[in-house]
């Protein structure tokens, strides 16, 4: 049995250290680490990524799959689910970094399981709600970025995509400014202002094509 950290890398700011380095301080011991590189976790489905092809092959029943978050298995609702329930029904164990959930498919009691795949059904619509909420914000932030042409772009963010990404998933999880100012190397002045004025954080990103 293994533990199988998967990662997905869209900037080169969020290295594959800082991730491990994460899910170690959390308490895991990682025997090997999948990593898709430059894929959008808005619109790819994890199949459909070359280290997501890979992470179905590798893990087999009794491993573990470690992700920072379930968004990180999939692009929508229905991705996230069937990726989850496809894991169980391997006998494969789901754990997250943030908040040390657990899916088990060896869970047998009707009650229990009725209440797991709850748990499941409304994770995987949080994980689509805060895509779609991704994927407007870029529109916007281009579409903005676009309108002003060459005009002074203003000062360069000091956060990537992805420490955003995070920032915001991490908010819809109800997690702490100091925790997620901790967990992705930011200011907590820097999490406060992304929490103030989402859309801003996003035009800035889009000006400078990050």
């Amino acid at each position: 049995m293994k533990t199988v950290l998967y990662c997905r890398v869209s900037v080169s700011e969020q290295t594959l250290d800082h991730q491990r380095t994460q899910a170690e301080a959390a308490g895991y011991k990682i025997d090997e680490v999948v990593a898709d590189h430059g894929v959008s976790g808005v619109t790819t489905r994890l199949r459909d990524r070359p280290e997501g092809r890979r992470l179905f092959d590798l893990l087999r029943g009794g491993d573990v799959c470690l992700v920072r978050w379930v968004d990180r298995l999939g692009r929508d609702y229905q991705d996230v689910s069937d990726t989850l329930r496809e894991f169980m029904r391997r006998g494969v164990i789901v754990k997250t970094i943030i908040h040390g959930m657990v899916f088990d498919g060896s869970v047998k009691d009707p009650m229990a399981q009725a209440v797991r795949d709850a748990l499941i059904a409304f994770m995987s619509a949080t994980a689509q709600a805060q895509a779609e909420a991704t994927r407007e914000a870029q529109r916007a932030g281009i579409a903005h970025a676009k309108a002003r042409g060459d005009r002074y772009k203003g000062r360069k963010p000091s956060y990537s995509r992805v420490q955003y990404e995070a920032v915001r998933s991490m908010l819809d999880q109800g997690s702490g400014i100091s925790a997620i100012a901790k967990s992705t190397g930011l200011s907590r002045q820097t999490v406060h202002r992304i929490q103030g004025d989402p859309a801003a954080a996003e035009m800035a990103l889009a000006s400078w094509n990050m």
